[in-house]
């Protein structure tokens, strides 16, 4: 039998939210950001965050809480399940012995012999895959790897499938419950970037800038943040504040000078004059 992977204590969890908060702040005081975000603004964001964190640790730590709850009494199972393979393994034990003294005289005790095997390895067939399902799975994301449980994985790929059929509302929907349900989850960035991206396509660019912002915010390092600010620049345009636009593509420059959506930056910014022109949702809608 396969043991199951030790689970993270709640210690960890609340070590991982106090780094979250950590990064929520250090990404909204940065330079790069402070340039996003205007004083009151940042300081705002930054009062706003750490509610939401508490909010979240909270609820994980229910979440938490609930999950211990099932993995005990599924520990309670298992070991009843270990004991009823025990005394399965007796029985096989005690008819092979029988079998061989009976041999050619009494195919009952072969037959009983068969089924206790068939018994035996049926209940470890699914003592097995019960405990290959809690064990977490290792995966790769936009240049990041991590362990998540199957669950979240699928929660996450569900959202993620909805996007790319072109069904915006149901990825909105999908991304904020993976949001509330994983806060902590290796694929958070990556969540609130397409359930942004789901928000633009749908024209609402206020609650599609917070989530862009929000993965700035958490995670300025990340293979999306370019993207992400060019997003914002986008429903800024969509908005009509074409000044902030302006502004944000510049800081985009700045900030991410090497990237592909710094090189898009560059070509809008001489269409973003007085009037706002017509600007591509390529990127403020990424439907990669």
């Amino acid at each position: 039998m396969r043991p199951s992977r030790p689970f993270k204590s709640r210690l960890a969890v609340l070590k991982a939210v106090g780094v979250v908060c950590l990064s929520l702040v250090w990404g909204l005081s940065t330079p790069a950001f402070a340039a996003i975000f205007g004083d009151d603004e940042a300081r705002a964001a930054i009062l706003e965050l750490r509610q939401r964190v508490d909010v979240m640790r909270l609820d994980y730590e229910q979440r938490a809480n609930v999950q211990q709850e099932q993995l005990r009494r599924l520990s309670e199972e298992n070991i009843q399940l270990r004991r009823s393979l025990i005394d399965l393994q007796t029985q096989i034990d005690n008819l092979r012995t029988d079998n061989a003294r009976l041999i050619g005289r009494d195919e009952v005790s072969a037959r009983a012999l068969v089924d206790a095997q068939r018994q035996y390895k049926d209940a470890l067939g699914a003592l097995e895959e019960r405990v290959r399902a809690l064990e977490p799975e290792r995966v790769s994301v936009d240049g990041r790897e991590f362990l998540v449980e199957r669950a979240e994985k699928r929660d996450f790929e569900t959202g993620l499938g909805l996007f790319r059929k072109g069904d915006f509302s149901g990825a909105q929907n999908a991304f904020a419950e993976f949001i509330k349900r994983y806060p902590l989850s290796g694929y958070a960035p990556s969540a609130f970037f397409w359930l942004g991206n789901s928000q633009y396509a749908t024209q609402n660019y206020k609650e599609a800038m917070e989530n862009f912002r929000l993965l700035l915010n958490q995670s300025p390092d990340h293979a999306r943040a370019p993207e992400a600010v060019l997003a914002i620049a986008n429903c800024q345009v969509e908005l009509k504040d074409t000044k902030g636009a302006r502004k944000t593509l510049e800081d985009l420059i700045k900030a991410y000078p090497k990237s592909d959506a710094a090189v898009t930056a560059k070509q809008r910014l001489p269409r973003l004059k007085d009037t706002t022109p017509a600007v591509s949702s390529s990127q403020g809608g990424n439907k990669k």
